[in-house]
């Protein structure tokens, strides 16, 4: 006699979270197996515990990198670390003024939050006093704004350096679980990570810790990663899907889909119902067409560009999100439209060709586009406008 496995109802799942109940290892990897035929109903299902604790609201969220590459770390995913041979621009720490400029730019693109990151280690002394430098002087331009520091392993005393000074939150990501992340990393510990967090927290910050999905893992540790997130209590967790830079020992790795990527953000939301679940790296070139589908379940993105390579131009970013019936947190409908307005007025000419990455704009399209994720080879492009460059930021 054969016996068959009585599929999860996903929507039950829901229910029970809502009235306070918790999903268990089990149904977290019962979401990443499902079948794909059922990934609107799954979809459905999570997007219940989004409107619950977010409504249609989407965080959106701008990166400056404060200094790229030459960083002393070997981490294999990393366009920046040590070994890598990836083209990026390469610079050491912004001025003040430039700081506040690239994060204006973000700031006035519909951002509420600026995540400024450094490549290395972890700071000295010296590198704290930049950045509360920088927070202060964001803080005094900018009312409201929201200030993320990402700035590698802390010694103790520098979070709450930077709490004093206005910093808000602090990212350093887990990245994977702690069974595979010697396979990706060997110059720190993933103790190490999870120390700086709880210096981050026990400093009052918010901590901001996730991981990147496409390095090897098997579900089962990105069941486990999850797991640890929640237990770390982490308030955002951005979700990076690997982008495989030539010159890394991760070149040419494509373990993704667009189904699987969104498979792994339900996951996400089912086992941290309450918390904010960030887009992050990778979005356009892993998630492509269903970029919307995935914000029924994720309520966070960032605008524009990343750190090294080049995002989704900003307005098609906006379009999308207004397209979808969203709405930026901290914005009202009118802002909104206003903002988009603004962004369509800078745009000079138009061209019909479709790029990879989905934008309306072409080869050749100049100010029209704010250029693709995506090379037509499928290969991330490197960022070569923003921070560390004379070209205008994509915001």
């Amino acid at each position: 006699m054969t016996t068959t496995k009585t599929a999860l109802n996903f929507d039950q799942l829901a229910t029970r979270i809502l009235g306070g109940g918790a999903a268990t290892e089990a149904e977290a990897l019962a979401v990443l197996q499902a079948p794909d035929g059922d990934l609107m109903s799954i979809v459905a299902a999570a997007g219940r515990l989004r409107r619950e604790h977010f409504g249609n609201t989407v965080k959106v969220n701008y990166l400056v990198n404060l200094k790229s590459g030459l960083c002393p770390e070997n981490c294999n995913y990393c366009s920046q670390a040590m070994g890598s041979e990836a083209p990026i621009l390469k610079y050491s720490w912004l001025s003040k003024e430039e700081t506040l400029k690239q994060a204006g730019a973000g700031l006035r693109g519909g951002a509420t939050r600026v995540c400024m990151v450094s490549s290395g280690r972890g700071p000295s002394e010296r590198d704290i006093d930049k950045v509360v430098e920088m927070t202060e002087a964001l803080k005094d331009e900018y009312d409201g704004v929201e200030v993320c520091a990402c700035l590698g392993l802390l010694k103790d005393g520098q979070a709450a350096r930077l709490k004093a000074a206005g910093v808000d939150a602090y990212n350093h990501n887990i990245n994977t679980a702690e069974s595979h992340h010697d396979n990706i990393v060997q110059t720190h510990t993933y103790d190490d990570r999870v120390g700086t967090i709880g210096k981050a927290k026990d400093a009052g910050l918010s901590p901001c810790s996730g991981l990147i999905a496409g390095l090897g893992e098997t579900d089962e540790q990105l069941v486990e990663a999850l797991f640890a997130l929640k237990a770390l209590d982490t308030d955002s967790i951005p979700v990076n899907f690997l982008m495989p830079f030539d010159g890394t020992p991760y070149q040419n790795t494509w373990e993704l889909s667009p189904i699987r990527c969104v498979k792994i953000l339900t996951m996400a939301r089912f086992v941290c119902p309450d918390k904010e679940i960030r887009i992050a790296g990778g979005r356009e070139m892993h998630l492509r067409t269903l970029q919307a589908t995935a914000l029924q379940v994720a309520n966070s993105i960032f605008l524009g560009d990343y750190l090294t390579s080049e995002g989704q131009d900003a307005l098609s970013d906006l379009h999308l999100l207004r397209d979808n019936g969203f709405s930026i947190l901290g914005l009202d409908q009118d802002a909104f439209d206003e903002l988009i307005a603004a962004h369509e007025a800078g745009v000079t000419h138009r061209v019909h060709a479709t790029t990879p990455c989905g934008s309306a704009a072409g080869t050749g399209c100049g100010d029209g586009c704010g250029g693709c994720s995506v090379a037509a080879d499928n290969k991330p492009v490197i960022r070569s406008r923003g921070a560390g460059t004379e070209v205008a930021a994509n915001a």
